[in-house]
């Protein structure tokens, strides 16, 4: 009975040693689980930031802590988060080693939709190294897997990225099938990324069965989508396909504005990339970059003209950009000039005042004399250069080329905003600015206007702050172009001199009368400030703080000028407050009227004239086209030949009288400026004899206080480049059909 008790004792005394020890073990591993926790948020937390080595890094630390506690779950997937940080730093090989590693786990513990998440990945990298069979084995397998699990959401991302493969393939159909399917998914379980990058690849899609109508409605979809949940990447990539779209269309000035855009936004994205890049020493990344993003860039197809004409026109358009720089900067001296004598004259003594305003007025009537033919001699071979880079870029030039043909076009695009900015100060001093008052959501105006821009912010290390006060109502009308303007240069400045810091942007009510608010905008950093003798002249056009902060941020010194003159014609003012290294605060105030929320109308959709022109009996058809400028000629004729006109060409106001005066033509598209009469005097002349003939002036003049000008020649209407594709349409549909033209 004895030896019977001493049995039971030492067994409970056992029993009692095993619970000790699992409570300890317990307590170990939710102290493993809370440090498994902390790693993969700052390995979040670092990737977000494009930290991608640190991220790595505190990864693999959390590796080893879900080993110490059998964690395999967790184990699998962390291999899948490291693998894909390899594969965005452009280490293919890491990026597979783990890869395997996570599939190994996966499949032991049949972890279905993780698994099919690395298959995922794993078929995304095979695409990226144009190994499409495996990829598409791989995405076959990620979808096996999110059936078995009865998981249909995960399946939208894995068509998605098998149509991007049918579309390298060029199995438009295939593609397509899966893009349906994955913008059905997108949609049932509000997956807004997938379903704004479907839209978008589905434009494309439609680009390559050359159905631009559609593509155009799929590509706006794409970037509504992205507006809404601002979504950068996707905004940047639906920039360039409408861009591609309108180019289609030869509607080159939506295909250029929405070029500059996709541009502006991947100089930010790239800035970051390039910055992360060349901390890990790794500078594949960049150029697989760059190839991809030229590689986006040859989609469209044109006549090719070989590669002599490509490499004689690349030196002609060089040269023309050069001859522009130097007219651009004599054309900002004489200017300058003018301004300053203006200014002085001003301030001359009682007894010279008349005088000193007679001077005044005329150098005011010289200025804009002279920036509306300066702009002119610009803007003409500007829109050439552009013009010809796109068409060239659509012509599949050889690899090497393509770099200097977008440095080309990057900088024709500049110096096209550069002088539009110009034309823009001198409208204002004008007074020939008109509103365009809209109703408009302020808030969402000012969150997407901050959504532009942070990319810019990040590559700077500063964080924007976005207030909006309480109870303040949103809907409002105004010319809300002209305010996103204000806020893009005073947060665009902003940004530019704040490194590592903060900028705060606050919107509240000083008043209210009515439906009228009185709103105060502030916008506020801790940057590097302006000193107080430089803050008078801050507001001046061409002005910065200094010529060493010229040469180190860039700019013209222009944005401040345009804001203080749209301030101003919206009926508000502005002023500022700054200290040298402490930062600056820019205020202003703005008069709104507050209006209810309306519900949105539906677009109409396009005209059909382009579908309606080739309706008509065009055989017979002559159209006089009358440009002194070679590469104008060239690209007028490629748009009226796409359109399945067929033209005559003469360079000078001469010969185009004796053209008509010899033949019968159905339209005339008269240039202004030429060589011996111009456009207006040929005009003119061809009306003593033919008054039926329909004469358009294609002009890159500044129409205003132009046009009894061209009323008194005798033009029928004006297309003023670079026009709008569908104007050129109509109007031409109206006087080929004999139809009067409908607004």
């Amino acid at each position: 009975m004895s030896q019977i008790k001493n049995i039971l004792l030492v067994l409970f005394l056992l029993l009692g040693i095993t619970t000790y020890a699992q409570n300890l073990s317990r307590a170990e591993q939710e102290k493993l689980e809370l440090d498994l926790e902390q790693a993969l948020k700052q390995a979040e937390l670092w990737t977000d930031r494009g930290e991608y080595f640190s991220a790595i890094e505190k990864l693999n630390e959390a590796i080893s802590i879900a080993q110490q506690f059998n964690n395999q779950q967790s184990e699998g997937i962390i291999y899948t988060k490291i693998g894909r940080l390899y594969f965005f730093i452009d280490e293919p090989e890491k990026a597979i080693s783990y890869l395997t590693k996570a599939i190994t786990v996966q499949r032991e513990i049949d972890d279905k939709i993780n698994l099919g998440l690395t298959y995922n990945i794993r078929g995304v990298i095979q695409s990226n190294l144009e190994d499409y069979d495996s990829a598409l084995k791989f995405f076959n397998s990620a979808i096996d897997n999110f059936i078995a699990a009865e998981s249909e959401k995960y399946q939208a991302d894995v068509n998605l990225n098998e149509a991007r493969v049918y579309l390298k393939l060029n199995q438009i159909d295939n593609a397509q099938a899966k893009l349906d399917r994955a913008i059905f998914i997108a949609k049932k379980h509000d997956l807004h990324r997938t379903l704004s990058s479907s839209y978008i690849f589905n434009a494309k899609a439609f680009i390559a069965k050359k159905d631009y109508n559609l593509a155009l409605d799929q590509a706006k979809l794409g970037l509504d989508m992205a507006n809404e949940h601002k979504l950068v990447e996707n905004r940047n990539d639906a920039f360039l396909t409408l861009s591609k779209i309108y180019q289609n269309k030869n509607q080159f000035k939506s295909a250029n504005m929405y070029l500059n855009k996709h541009m502006n936004l991947s100089d930010s994205i790239l800035s970051i990339q390039r910055e992360e890049a060349l901390s890990g020493g790794n500078l594949k990344y960049l150029n697989a970059y760059k190839k991809a993003e030229n590689q986006q860039l040859k989609d469209q197809e044109t006549e090719a003209e070989g590669d002599g004409n490509l490499a004689r026109i690349t030196t002609i358009l060089s040269i023309s950009l050069i001859t522009i720089l130097s007219l651009l900067t004599l054309s900002l001296y004489k200017n300058n000039n003018i301004r300053l004598r203006t200014n002085n004259m001003l301030q001359i003594k009682n007894d010279e005042l008349i005088v000193a305003k007679e001077k005044a007025e005329l150098a005011s009537k010289t200025k804009a004399n002279f920036l509306s033919t300066v702009t002119h001699e610009l803007r003409t071979p500007l829109y050439a250069v552009t013009g010809l880079t796109n068409l060239l870029l659509d012509e599949e030039p050889k690899e090497k080329q393509i770099p200097h043909l977008k440095s080309l076009k990057f900088s024709g695009d500049y110096l096209l905003t550069f002088i539009n900015d110009i034309l823009q100060i001198n409208k204002i001093e004008a007074n020939k600015v008109e509103l365009d008052p809209e109703d408009f959501n302020l808030k969402t105006k000012i969150e997407n206007v901050i959504a532009a821009l942070n990319n810019s912010a990040h590559d700077n290390k500063t964080q924007i702050h976005f207030n909006y006060e309480e109870n303040l109502p949103e809907n409002f009308i105004g010319d809300q172009l002209k305010i996103s303007q204000i806020l893009i240069n005073l947060l665009g400045n902003a940004i530019k001199f704040t490194q590592d810091g903060d900028i705060w942007v606050d919107v509240k009510k000083t008043s209210s009368d009515g439906d009228i608010y009185q709103l105060h905008f502030e916008i506020r950093d801790n940057g590097i400030g302006i000193s107080k003798e430089k803050q008078e002249q801050m507001f001046e056009s061409f002005s910065q703080g200094s010529i060493q902060i010229n040469r180190k941020y860039g700019g013209t010194g222009l944005g401040l000028s345009i804001v203080k003159g749209l301030i101003k014609i919206l009926k508000g003012k502005i002023w500022m407050k700054s200290q040298l290294g402490q930062g600056t605060s820019f205020f202003f105030e703005l008069p709104l009227k507050y209006v209810e929320v309306k519900k949105k109308i539906e677009q109409p959709k396009e005209s059909k004239h382009l579908e309606n022109i080739k309706a008509l009996d065009l055989e017979n058809m002559k159209i006089l086209v009358v440009e002194d400028n070679k590469i104008n000629q060239m690209i007028t004729k490629k748009i009226l030949n796409k359109m399945g006109l067929t033209c005559e060409i003469v360079d000078n106001g001469e010969d185009a009288v004796e053209k008509v005066r010899e033949n019968e033509y159905n339209v005339v598209l008269m240039d202004i400026h030429m060589p011996g009469i111009s456009g207006l005097e040929a005009t003119k002349r061809i009306r003593q004899f033919n008054q039926e003939l329909t004469i358009f002036a294609l002009t890159a003049v500044t129409l205003e206080d132009k046009m009894q000008e061209f009323d008194d020649a005798g033009f029928n209407d004006i297309i003023s480049k670079p026009f709008k594709q569908e104007t050129f349409e109509k109007k031409l549909y109206s006087a080929l059909s004999g139809e009067e033209a409908t607004a």
